[in-house]
């Protein structure tokens, strides 16, 4: 299964990504898990060895819903998406610092960063499976988890909306200085992933690059059961 990924992570179109999460501050990506990567991630989601904490969101407030973080070591597939999609977005990342001039520097590899979250104890993976059933949604939040955190994060749709469920718009809010806030909704087809702001971005204003803070929700399923796989790639205190 990874060798196929890793193929699919090798062809990908990295001009036309960079360039829209520039422009846009998101980009998506088609096609990038096949429907059995993901038919096979939702039938993993009872197993509860592969998981190290279950958040229900209505405990805490973040919703109606439920996710489940991966233990370490991490399956296969989300190793290789994790290690697959870094390099591209520290790039990325690493231009973002310099328009903003503020931040840290990220290194070309993903286990040179997670050894700087190791430094600041941030020890437990992020990546995550989520699911929604009719009635539920996910608050605006940011997944930083620590004092050292990745610019990017990626989110892929394991079911298909309009058949297994509607509703359910991946929903990303951009507060602008000085200005009111500007909205996108996001419809993924499965498989596909898209790469959003982990905090904020830069935007080239008349006098250079300023920084607009981003969250990121899910709006309400009104029908059926909604799965989805977040790779997040700093790890958590």
């Amino acid at each position: 299964m990874p060798d196929g990924l890793s193929k699919r992570l090798a062809g990908m179109d990295w001009t036309r990504l960079q360039q829209e999460l520039d422009e846009r501050g998101y980009a998506v990506i088609p096609a990038l898990l096949d429907n059995e990567q993901c038919e096979k991630l939702i039938s993993a989601y009872e197993d509860e060895a592969l998981y190290r904490k279950t958040i229900r969101m209505a405990r805490y407030s973040f919703g109606e819903g439920e996710y489940k973080y991966f233990s370490s070591p991490l399956p296969d597939l989300l190793q290789t998406l994790r290690e697959g999609l870094y390099p591209e977005l520290a790039k990325a990342a690493n231009r973002w610092k310099e328009r903003l001039g503020r931040g840290m520097s990220y290194p070309e590899q993903l286990s040179r960063f997670l050894a700087l979250c190791q430094e600041q104890g941030q020890l437990h993976p992020t990546p995550l499976i989520l699911k929604y059933e009719a009635g539920g949604y996910n608050c605006l939040h940011q997944d930083l988890y620590g004092d050292v955190y990745f610019p990017f994060q990626t989110v892929i749709a394991l079911n298909q909306t309009g058949s297994d469920y509607a509703g359910g718009e991946f929903m990303l809010v951009e507060q602008r200085p000085r200005a009111q806030s500007r909205g996108h909704v996001i419809r993924l087809e499965q498989g596909e992933a898209l790469v959003f702001p982990t905090q904020y971005r830069p935007v080239q204003g008349s006098r250079g690059y300023y920084r607009t803070t981003l969250r990121h929700g899910v709006s309400t399923i009104t029908e059926g059961t909604r799965y989805s796989l977040g790779v997040i790639f700093h790890d958590a205190k």
